[in-house]
């Protein structure tokens, strides 16, 4: 008889599922009448969720080659590869061998790989999600538990398809970047204060390609700086007719750990011919996190590649207009962290005007811990949470993009609710310092509170055209539900 192993990470499933088994023995071959069965029925599923077990008639025997390999060349190696930042390499069987304990733990305690978002909580669809199914999960945990054999010799694990450390995010997909944005060459210390590097750049931006709407971005710093580098925003400035210029939005931002921004086909970004971009890049010496490195770094340059859309796309009618901008939650001026102290900051905004929030990116420092975002119907009274992660972390500034089929829609006059929380105690594993006095400010001891979000601007038709394919489409999924 096959079972299938749940959740069971002490390894005593055995014993218990021998005398769960032998109540299934009993009921099936003494004489009971029907409602008897179905009492000690619903005992022994009672039982068998108290040992984890999830089905004990449908064990299946996982091994590295049939099952496991996939699960972490898909997720896994991508880090953990010659050159990458993961602190070991997962690229076959006898490198993950002797980390399948740590593995398990780490993968059943949604550590790994490293995308902290709330389950169950607000919108669950986004691209790119990093988060393991829980399948897996229970295919990884059930491994180990059974001495994460190798299996087959004969069947060959799939080889990872994932890209090289120095190559950017999206290229698999989208091929080489259109534009490439590099910064001036930087020295970094092995350690010492905070660094910034501020300066203007000349993209290179001719009439023709500034026309193009945006496909997606990405900011790279050198592999040996992912540590870092702590963010690196590019901010937009222009030329009046005067010959002065000015700032007119951002370009993009970077924090570590963030992969890149994709825009949605339905909006559309551009860059104005002739802009010039800021660098604004913070850094601190030997790094932050488990993958720092605590060396100097001798000419690193921090680059943003740029895909675009062909000349047509812009010209397709019902095309909006996308910008990603900081939002505050109140004045950092007034954030004070005590020492062995808690502290939580609100933000809200609201738009003359319907919008779509097409991604959100809680940012903070060493002593923020978690983020939400929901939005308040003044019309109503309801709040509906759109976002929640309660293990964020300052090495892994994921800019959460929703599917487009799912991102908030919101009305004109309707409130976006930011939270953020900070944990100045020893329980939480990124503090530096508990007995510190944690202020607002720049530097990586400091602390900040703001989220960037993505947002295209809606009109009236464009809201109410979206709001009705969105209901035909949830009333033809419950007709097929029928």
């Amino acid at each position: 008889m096959k079972t299938s192993p749940g959740l069971v990470l002490n390894g005593q499933g055995g014993s218990n599922l021998y005398l769960i088994l032998l109540i299934e023995n009993f009921i099936t071959h003494i004489f009971l009448g029907e409602k008897e069965q179905m009492k000690i029925a619903k005992l022994l599923a009672g039982a068998i969720a108290l040992v984890g077990l999830q089905d004990v008639f449908a064990q299946e025997q996982f091994t590295y080659n049939e099952h496991v390999a996939q699960i972490i060349n898909e997720n896994c190696v991508v880090c953990h590869q010659e050159g990458g930042i993961g602190p070991m390499h997962l690229t076959n069987f006898d490198q993950v061998r002797p980390w399948a304990p740590l593995i398990q733990l780490k993968v059943a305690n949604r550590e790994m790989p490293p995308y902290a978002y709330d389950h169950g909580i607000g919108i669950q669809d986004l691209i790119g999600d990093w988060r393991l199914t829980q399948e897996e999960i229970n295919t990884i945990v059930a491994w180990v538990n059974a001495g994460s054999p190798r299996g087959d010799v004969d069947v060959i694990a799939p080889v990872a398809q994932v890209k090289t450390p120095g190559q950017w995010n999206f290229e698999a997909e989208l091929g080489a970047p259109d534009l490439i944005v590099p910064s001036s060459s930087y020295d970094i210390p092995a350690n010492g204060n905070d660094l910034w590097l501020r300066e203007i750049v000349d993209p290179g931006l001719t009439a023709s390609v500034a026309s193009n709407c945006i496909k997606a971005v990405q900011v790279k710093p050198r592999g040996d700086a992912a540590a870092v580098v702590h963010h690196a925003n590019s901010i937009v400035f222009t030329e009046d007719e005067n010959g002065d210029f000015s700032r007119s939005g951002m370009l993009t931002e970077y924090a570590m750990g963030k992969w890149g921004e994709q825009v949605p086909d339905d909006v559309c970004r551009t860059l104005p011919a002739g802009a010039q971009i800021q660098w604004n890049i913070h850094m601190f010496p030997g790094g932050v996190g488990a993958t720092a490195q605590g060396k100097m770094i001798k000419g690193n340059v921090v680059e943003i590649g740029l895909w675009f859309h062909g000349e047509e796309f812009g010209e397709q009618d019902g095309i909006y207009k996308q910008d990603l901008a900081q939002y505050s939650l109140g004045s950092q001026d007034d954030l004070v962290i005590p020492p062995n102290g808690y502290y939580m900051t609100q933000g809200f905004h609201s738009f003359d005007h319907p919008v779509r929030v097409d991604s959100f990116q809680p940012h903070g420092h060493l002593r923020m811990n978690a983020a939400s975002l929901e939005v308040f119907y003044p019309a109503t009274g309801r709040t509906e949470p759109i976002s929640q992660i309660s293990k964020w972390s300052a090495t892994w500034h994921h800019s959460h993009l929703y599917e487009p089929d799912v991102a908030p829609l919101i009305p004109a006059g309707a409130v976006l609710v930011l939270k953020q929380w900070y944990d100045n105690t020893a329980n939480n594993p990124h503090n530096p310092d508990p007995d510190m006095w944690v202020v607002g400010g720049s530097r990586t001891g400091d602390e900040m509170t703001h989220a960037w979000i993505a947002i295209t601007h809606l009109d009236d038709e464009g809201y109410e055209k979206r709001v009705a394919e969105r209901q035909v489409k949830q009333n033809s999924s419950v007709a097929g539900s029928d």
